[in-house]
């Protein structure tokens, strides 16, 4: 890998995984060891966490497709090693919270993948890119379980900050770009559009009522959790990178 040209995002745009095509196999050691690195690596580098999150599917019916994207994994990080998470002083600390998803991007069983992140001052200190347990049967039950993710990691969240008596007064706003499913949060009655959503996704409207969160629409260009649910194109992803708190360290003066 020393010879290749490094890149600008991690996966490529359209990029599409999966277990049932007919590629030549590789050795499962081998790639299980480089992407065990690679998760290790997003305890700092959030940029990556959707792409490793989907090579991490495959650890059990690799393939040679499967090797290749991983190695442009390893292309981007060589063209950004200076790149971490740079924190600073900030006396406004509000938690703040981004939920996202991608129906049926999976190949294999259709299944959507949940991202969501969430901010306390400069930068991001919470993060996760899944893949969903269960099937939605609409972009709008997607992005409720995704928003159930987020909802349950705010409240959690929440609890860990006022043990460090930083107690947050205020509803922990958590910021969604479908107005289909903020409607459904605030919406007190059940009705036939969410009859099958499970009843444990509900959690999103209870939280909402009792006030300890409050689901915020917001635009998809302003929605950063989009970094953790699919592949975008090199401005969009340098963009969001950006507003993560994802930089050089280079060109950066110490706290």
């Amino acid at each position: 890998m020393e010879n290749y040209k490094p890149t600008s995002i991690p996966m490529a745009v359209g990029a599409k995984l999966s277990s049932q095509e007919g590629y030549e196999q590789v050795s499962e050691t081998d790639y299980r060891s480089l992407v065990g690195c690679l998760l290790y690596l997003t305890a700092t580098r959030l940029d990556i966490m959707f792409a490793v999150s989907m090579l991490s599917r495959f650890m059990y019916c690799c393939n040679k497709k499967h090797l290749q994207a991983a190695k442009r994994v390893l292309r981007y990080i060589k063209g950004t090693l200076s790149y971490g998470l740079k924190f600073s002083r900030n006396e406004d600390l509000k938690l703040i919270g981004y939920t996202d998803s991608d129906w049926a991007v999976s190949k294999d069983d259709m299944k959507s993948t949940s991202g969501y992140a969430f901010t306390l001052g400069s930068a991001m200190f919470c993060w996760s890119s899944k893949k969903q347990s269960i099937v939605a049967q609409s972009t709008a039950e997607a992005e409720y379980v995704a928003a159930a993710g987020a909802v349950n990691q705010a409240i959690w969240l929440r609890k860990i900050l006022s043990d460090l008596n930083l107690y947050q007064k205020e509803a922990t706003e958590i910021l969604c770009d479908n107005k289909s499913t903020v409607a459904i949060a605030k919406n007190p009655i059940f009705h036939g559009r969410t009859k099958h959503f499970s009843i444990k996704l509900h959690v999103v409207r209870e939280m909402e009522q009792a006030r300890e969160i409050e689901l915020v629409h917001c635009n998809s260009e302003d929605q950063v959790a989009d970094i953790f649910t699919k592949a975008l194109c090199s401005s969009r992803f340098i963009k969001l990178r950006k507003e993560l708190g994802v930089s050089s360290m280079e060109t950066k003066e110490e706290c």
